[in-house]
Order: C-alpha cells, then structure tokens, then sequence
C-alpha cells in the first residue's frame, strides 16, 4: 500500500507560489523579512510541484510577441500576455473588482477581511503586502534609494523623486477645468477646486474664520496656540508649518532647488524665482487701486499706497 500524498496544496495556493516565484525571477530579489515569510511555503511547492514546472519551462525561453520580453515558465508567459488583452478573470465577490493574477486578488481581498500577514520585526507594524512593508522598512534603515540628479535630494519611493523632479522641469500636469490654474500634484488640485465652489467647511472656534481644508485649519488654529512643532534640526529654531521650516532648512544646507528659465539664477523658495522672473518678463501683477499704476513686487505697491495716504492727510 502505497504512503498518502504527503502534501496537498489547493491550487489557488499553488497559483499564488508560481506567482512569488515569478515575481521573484523578475525582481531578481526577495528582501529579507519577506523571503522569511514565503521560504517554507515555496520550499514545499518546490518538492511537489517540480515536474509541473519542469513541464512548462521553455528550453529557448518563452517570448511576448507583443513587447518581446522573454520567460523561463509558459505560465508566466500567458499571466504576462494578460497585460496586453487586459484579460482579468479574477473577480472579488465583495466589490466586483477584477485582477489579471489570483494572487493579485488575493491581496486586494486582504483590504475586505482586515488581514495584515506582513509584520515589522522593529515596531511590530502590520502590512497587507510585502511591498509596503519593504516602504516601512526604510524608515528603520534609513535607506532612500531614490535619487535626484539634479539637486542631490533622495527619497525613499520611486513615486517621491518623480513628483520631486517636477521642481525642476516645472511640470504641472494637473490642471483646473474652471480657471486654467495647473498644479504638480492631484491633491493640491483637488483643494484649489475648492475655491471655486466657494465651500469652507472647517471654522475655527477661537475666531471664526472658516478654511477649504482640514490641514488649513490646524495651521491656522497655530496662530492661537503658538505652538511650533516642528524644529531645526542645525538651530534648534522653530516653527508652526513644515514648509517653513523646509524653507529655512535651505539657509543651513544651502540648497537652491529653484532655477529661473531665463538666467538660470536658483533660489530656495518657489515665490522668490517666481517674484525675479518679472524683472525678464515685465509683469507687473500688483495694481494700485488709487492711480493705476502698476508694480512688479508687492512691496513696492505697498510703498507706494503710502503717497496717496499721505495726501489725503493734507487735504
């Protein structure tokens, strides 16, 4: 009588480790705390499953017609091929959504049941993938491997250096439909909408001025608590919004992320390029309401304005 199967694995399991293997091949690399989560399981599969595998391995390698990419395993082939098709066979039975792998699913399903498998070795935080666990983790290392050509400044996603570039090139891809206004980042498009819907939803208690946004308001409620969160970490100086103190972060560093188109001249802030650039272009954005007459910067307005005080003292 011949021994039992001594291991059964379901086949949506076995879906799953083709795909760590596959993804594995591609990344060229499995990072620590993850590799000690996945090792028994795809060991296992490895014992078990090493015919199947042998059955579906290309002896020149299997090519995309399509983009030309080469692979050892057909299966990866056909998951691949999907990219193109947009074939997505896997559906979540809660929200509808559809996945072109299952072990994409599988990882989608974890936002519905609240499983976090992936757990930080140093604080103990939870992840529902590997991916952003290897984010978190480099929070503890301190490693940014994301690095800017152009100025020198690192991050950590790959995501950050791109929208970060666009301080360089000048970039604004999101823009509003109702003024024109063009912004870096969605986000910050989103809050200008606001403006024109003319809806402020956030009211201080202490003052009643009313914000667009909820990050306004904590800003502004600063201003009656006098409270400086964030510090200098050269000076120890203070400050109540962590743009200004990125801002004067430049004075110690040096850091001069701004360049003007025409001279290439740098600054560290965004307002003082902008505010120099009128010397090529010849704006002159600021109005005195009294006379007409037009300014390049707003304190010269404002110095200006003065004249006609001083003359309706006289009269």
């Amino acid at each position: 009588m011949s021994d039992p199967e001594p291991c059964r694995i379901k086949q949506e399991e076995a879906e799953e480790l083709i795909d760590l293997i596959e993804e594995n091949e591609e990344s060229k690399e499995i990072k620590p705390h993850v590799k000690a989560e996945t090792l028994p399981q795809l060991q296992t599969f490895h014992t078990y499953f090493i015919k199947e595998e042998e059955s579906q391995e290309c002896k020149n390698g299997c090519v995309c017609t399509q983009c030309g990419k080469r692979f050892r395993l057909s299966s990866a082939l056909e998951k691949h091929m999907r990219i193109h098709t947009g074939e997505k066979p896997f559906t979540c039975t809660q929200c509808g959504k559809s996945f072109g792998r299952l072990s994409h699913l599988n990882k989608h399903m974890r936002i519905h049941t609240g499983e976090r498998p992936f757990t930080c070795t140093q604080c103990g935080k939870s992840f529902t993938r590997s991916y952003y666990l290897n984010l978190h983790m480099m929070i503890h290392t301190g490693e940014r491997p994301h690095n800017c050509d152009q100025c020198g400044k690192t991050f950590m996603r790959n995501s950050q250096l791109k929208m970060h570039l666009r301080v360089h090139t000048k970039e604004k891809p999101y823009s509003c439909s109702e003024c024109g206004k063009s912004f870096t980042q969605q986000s910050n498009l989103r809050k200008h909408q606001k403006i024109h819907t003319g809806l402020k939803e956030h009211m201080c208690l202490e003052c009643q001025q009313t914000f667009v946004t909820a990050g306004q308001l904590k800003q502004h409620q600063r201003i009656h608590t006098g409270e400086k969160p964030y510090k200098c970490s050269h000076c120890n100086k203070r400050f109540n919004q962590s743009g200004s103190l990125k801002t004067h972060q430049m004075i110690h560093t040096g850091e001069k992320p701004y360049k003007c188109s025409h001279c290439n001249k740098t600054f560290s802030q965004s307002g003082s390029m902008k505010a120099h650039e009128r010397i090529h272009t010849g704006e002159k954005p600021y109005t005195c309401d009294q006379c007409l007459k037009s300014f390049t910067h707003l304190f010269q307005r404002n110095k200006h304005m003065k004249i006609h005080k001083g003359e309706k003292q006289h009269t």
